[in-house]
C-alpha cells in the first residue's frame, strides 16, 4: 500500500506519508494506490471530500463543475496497519486496507454511506480513437434510506433510492448527477457524460405484435423546424422474463429513439405507466413488487420505436456507472440537506441576487406573432391593471431571416426597439427566446459554416466547446439583440435537442461529443452569462434554459420542464421534477402553467380551465411564476369570465407574496437558501413526510399542498411533524403535525398552511 501526500506548492516535492502525521495544511491532496489505479482523496470544505480514481491514460477534460480557488481545509491524516483516516472538521473518510472500500462518517462519528466491497470498476475503453475508461461504483445504502435529487425526469419519483435512470439531456428531462439522502449527506457524480443510475443487471428485447390495421392519429406538435402536423401510428411489443426472487424490481423502458411520444408498460396485465405527450424523453423507470417466476411485460409506443425493458431487483445498494469517463471521479457532503446544497455551490458556484422583476409574473404564449400584437397585448395588461413584469417573446420573431438569424423579421417587427422602448415605457420587460443553432442558409450561418462554428453532421447546433465560434456566436448576438435593449434571454433547447453529441466531434480538439454529451447548455448559458455580465456590468442577467448541468446555478439560470401536456397527472410529474431540480442545487425553476400542449377547444372546455388553474395557483408558489401554451392566447382575458378572475386573483395573490418572496431570494444569493423546499430540507427525520413526493416548503414559512385531480371538494394532506402545528390558510384553524387530514378545497386557492 502507497500514500502520498500532493501539496499546493509546485516547487515542492511530493511529501512521503510519514513526514505528516498530524494536521495538514495547504495541502491539495493524497494519494492512495489500489487495484484499479491511483486513487486521489480531495477534501474541498470542512464538509465535503472529492474520489477519483485514474487507471488507464485518458483525455484530460477540462473543468467545468468546480469554481477555482476554493481554499484547502484543514484534515489530518492518520495510518495504521488497517486503514488510512482522513479526519476534516464535519466529514472522516476511511479507507479499509484490506477491501480498498471508502467509508464516510459524520463529525459524531456516526457512518453516513460507504462503498461496496468489489464493486468499484475502472476499464479502458474508445471512443473512435480517443483513450477513455467506463467507470462504475456502487454504494451500500443505510438501513430506512430516501435518496432525492438527480435533476427534473418525467418518471414521477422524487425518491429515487433504488430507482434505475438514465442521466442524458433530452426536452423534458434535465440530467443533474447531485443527489441528497434524509441520512445526512449528499453525493455527487462528476461525470460529463451519460450516467445510468442503478443500472439494469439484466435487458429484454421486445418482440412487436404486428396490427396491420391500427390507425394512426394526426396531431400538432413542434419540430427544430417550427410547427407541424403528422400522424402517429403506434404499436405493442411483448417479452417474458424470469424473476429470480419475490422483492421489488426497477424496471427502465427505453423506446429505442431519441424522443418517446408514449410511455407505457405492463407487467402480467397491470399497467404501470401510462403517459402520452408529444415529446417524452426516450427511456422512463418505474418500481414494482414482482413474484419469483416468469412474467410477461407489454410495452405499447409509436411506430418505429424499438423498446427494450432492462429489469434489476432492488437490493439495498447505489450504482453509478458512466460507459465514457475521464476517470472515476465523486464527491460526498456531509450534512443537512440545506448544508448539502450550501457546500455544493460554494464549490461549483453561488447563485447571484435574480432581478427582482423577474419574482413577479411572466407572461408567455407560442407566440406572438407582430410587434403590434405583442404591444396589444402589453397594453391591455395594463388598462386591466393585471400585474405583470416580463413579457416573452417565443420563438419564430427572426421569420423569413432564417431560424436564430439574430434578426427580427423586418415586415413583421419593422422596429424592435420601438417595441422595446414601449414596453419600458410600460414598466415592463422583454424575454426573448435565443436558440443555440442559426439556420446555415441564413446570413449569419453562412458565415458560420464558412468559419466551421457547427457541431458537423447536427442540426445547426453551434459548437460551444470551440471558444473562437462561441465568442462569435456572442458577438453576433451582442450587437444585433442586446444592443435594442433586450431585458432577458430565453436560451431553448439548450440540450442540445435530440441528444444531438452523440457520435459527434466537438471542440478544436475533435473530442468526442460523448464525453461532454451533458453539459452542452452550461457552455450555451456560460458564453451568453459572461457576454452579458461584461457589457451590462451594472445589471444581473435573468437567463432561462431548458436544460442546465452541475453549477448551472452560478449563472442565475432558470430552467422550466420543457414541451408537457395539460392534465393532472403531469402536473404532479412537473412538481415531482421541480423538487428533483432542488436536491440537485438549482433553486430557480418554473414549468409551463397550463401546460404547453393544450386541447384546441380550451376557450370553452369547462374541464380543461378548472386544472389550467391548479396549474396556475400552484405556480403562484413556484420560485418562478410563468404561464405558457401551445398555438394558445394564454391571456387571462381569453377564458370564461370566472376563469379570468380566479386567474387574476392568482396573479395578485403572487405580487401579494413577493416581500416574502424577495425575502428569500436574498438568501439564495446570499445564504445559498432553497426557496422550493422538498420536504427533506425541513423534516428528514418524519419518515411519512419522506413519502410525500408533491408537497413542499415554499421558503420557512408556508406548506403546499397541490390540488392535482378534478372536482374535488375535499382532500387529504400530510402535515410534518411540527411542535407549534400548522395553520390552514383558508379557515384559520390550527392543527396538529405529525398527522394527515381531510381540507376542503375551493376553486380560488390550493390548500396552503403556515408553519407556526
Amino acid at each position: 500500500m502507497r500514500i502520498h501526500i500532493l501539496v499546493a506548492s509546485a516547487a515542492c516535492a511530493i511529501m512521503a506519508f510519514s513526514a505528516c502525521d498530524g494536521t495538514c495544511r495547504n495541502e491539495k491532496s493524497v494519494e492512495i494506490t489500489v487495484s484499479e489505479g491511483v486513487m486521489t482523496l480531495s477534501p474541498l470544505s470542512d464538509n465535503t471530500i472529492r474520489v477519483q480514481v485514474k487507471g488507464p491514460e485518458t483525455a484530460t477534460l477540462e473543468n467545468l463543475y468546480y469554481v477555482e480557488d476554493v481554499p484547502t481545509p484543514t484534515y489530518k491524516v492518520k495510518e495504521t496497519s488497517s486503514s488510512i483516516t482522513i479526519k476534516q472538521k464535519c466529514i472522516t473518510t476511511k479507507f479499509d486496507k484490506s477491501t480498498e472500500t471508502l467509508s464516510f462518517y459524520d463529525k459524531s462519528g456516526k457512518k453516513l454511506v460507504s462503498e461496496a466491497e468489489g464493486e468499484r470498476s475502472v476499464e479502458a475503453t474508445e471512443v473512435r480513437g480517443t483513450a477513455m475508461a467506463a467507470v462504475s461504483q456502487t454504494f451500500d445504502q443505510p438501513e430506512g434510506e430516501h435518496l432525492f435529487g438527480l435533476g427534473q425526469f418525467q418518471d414521477g419519483y422524487l425518491d429515487v433510492s433504488g430507482l434505475t435512470r438514465r442521466l442524458t439531456q433530452v426536452n423534458t428531462q434535465i440530467s443533474i448527477p447531485v443527489m441528497i439522502s434524509n441520512k445526512g449527506y449528499g453525493l455527487m457524480w462528476n461525470n460529463y457524460g451519460r450516467t445510468d443510475y442503478n443500472p439494469s443487471t439484466e435487458v429484454l428485447e421486445l418482440e412487436q405484435i404486428v396490427d396491420e390495421d391500427a390507425e394512426g392519429i394526426v396531431v400538432n406538435t413542434t419540430s427544430t423546424h417550427g410547427n407541424i402536423r403528422e400522424r402517429r401510428f403506434f404499436e405493442t411489443f411483448k417479452a417474458e422474463f424470469d424473476a429470480p426472487a419475490e422483492g421489488e424490481y426497477a424496471l427502465l423502458l427505453d423506446v429505442g429513439q431519441s424522443m418517446a411520444r408514449k410511455h407505457w408498460l405492463a407487467v402480467d396485465g397491470n399497467v404501470l405507466f401510462d403517459v402520452n405527450n408529444m415529446w417524452l424523453p426516450p427511456t422512463s423507470s418505474v418500481k414494482a413488487h414482482l413474484a419469483a417466476g416468469r412474467h410477461t411485460i407489454e410495452v405499447r409506443g409509436a411506430r418505429g420505436d424499438a423498446p427494450t425493458v432492462g429489469w434489476r431487483l432492488v437490493d439495498g445498494t447505489t450504482t453509478f456507472s458512466s460507459p465514457v469517463a475521464e476517470a472515476l471521479d465523486y464527491t460526498v457532503f456531509c450534512g443537512t440537506a440545506d448544508e448539502v446544497v450550501a457546500s455544493f455551490r460554494n464549490l461549483t458556484g453561488k447563485a447571484p441576487q435574480i432581478p427582482e422583476w423577474a419574482l413577479g409574473y411572466v407572461h408567455c404564449r407560442e407566440r406572438f406573432n407582430t410587434q403590434d400584437d405583442l404591444l396589444e397585448n402589453a397594453r391591455t395588461f395594463r388598462e386591466k391593471q393585471i400585474p405583470v413584469d416580463v413579457i416573452v417573446q417565443d420563438w419564430q420573431w427572426w421569420g423569413s431571416t432564417g431560424w436564430n438569424s439574430m434578426q427580427f423579421d423586418p415586415v413583421l417587427y419593422p422596429d424592435p426597439k420601438a417595441m422595446i422602448d414601449e414596453l419600458h415605457g410600460m414598466d415592463m420587460k422583454l424575454m426573448l427566446s435565443v436558440w443555440s443553432k442559426v439556420d446555415r442558409s441564413s446570413e449569419l450561418g453562412k458565415q458560420m459554416a464558412e468559419n466551421g462554428y457547427y457541431i458537423d453532421d447536427t442540426a445547426d447546433w453551434i459548437d460551444f466547446f470551440d471558444e473562437e465560434a462561441a465568442g462569435f456566436y456572442w458577438k453576433n448576438f451582442n450587437e444585433k439583440l442586446v444592443s435594442l435593449g433586450v431585458d432577458s434571454w430565453w436560451l431553448d433547447a439548450t440540450e442540445p435537442e435530440n441528444d444531438d453529441l452523440v457520435g459527434r466531434v466537438v471542440g478544436k480538439d475533435d473530442v468526442p461529443g460523448e464525453l461532454y454529451r451533458n453539459v452542452y447548455p452550461l457552455k450555451v448559458v456560460n458564453t451568453a452569462y459572461n457576454g452579458l455580465t461584461t457589457v451590462r456590468p451594472d445589471e444581473q442577467p435573468l437567463i432561462l434554459t431548458r436544460s442546465a448541468a452541475a453549477g448551472m446555478q452560478r449563472y442565475g439560470a432558470v430552467t422550466w420542464s420543457g414541451d408537457v401536456g395539460n392534465d393532472y397527472e403531469t402536473l404532479r410529474r412537473q412538481i415531482v421534477g421541480g423538487l428533483g431540480m432542488m436536491c440537485a442545487g438549482q433553486p430557480w425553476w418554473t414549468y409551463d402553467a397550463g401546460g404547453f400542449f393544450r386541447p384546441f377547444n380550451q376557450y370553452d372546455d369547462a374541464d380543461y380551465q378548472e386544472r389550467m388553474l391548479r396549474w396556475i395557483q400552484t405556480s403562484v408558489m413556484l420560485p418562478i411564476m410563468r404561464v405558457h401554451g401551445y398555438m394558445s392566447k394564454t391571456e387571462p382575458w381569453r377564458y370564461s369570465e370566472e376563469t379570468e378572475k380566479l386567474f387574476v386573483d392568482a396573479i395578485n395573490a403572487r405580487y401579494e407574496l413577493l416581500p416574502y418572496i424577495k425575502k428569500c431570494a436574498k438568501k439564495v444569493a446570499e445564504e445559498n437558501y432553497t426557496l422550493m423546499r422538498p420536504l427533506v430540507f425541513d423534516f428528514p427525520k418524519d419518515e411519512e413526510a419522506m413519502r410525500q413526493d408533491t408537497e413542499y416548503m415554499f421558503g420557512p414559512d408556508y406548506l403546499v399542498c397541490p390540488v392535482l385531480a378534478a372536482g374535488l371538494t375535499e382532500m387529504q394532506v400530510y402535515l410534518p411533524k411540527n411542535p407549534r402545528g400548522w395553520k390552514n390558510c383558508s379557515d384559520g384553524a390550527v392543527l396538529k403535525g405529525g398527522q394527515y387530514v381531510n381540507v376542503s378545497v375551493d376553486p380560488d386557492t390550493i390548500p396552503i398552511f403556515v408553519r407556526l
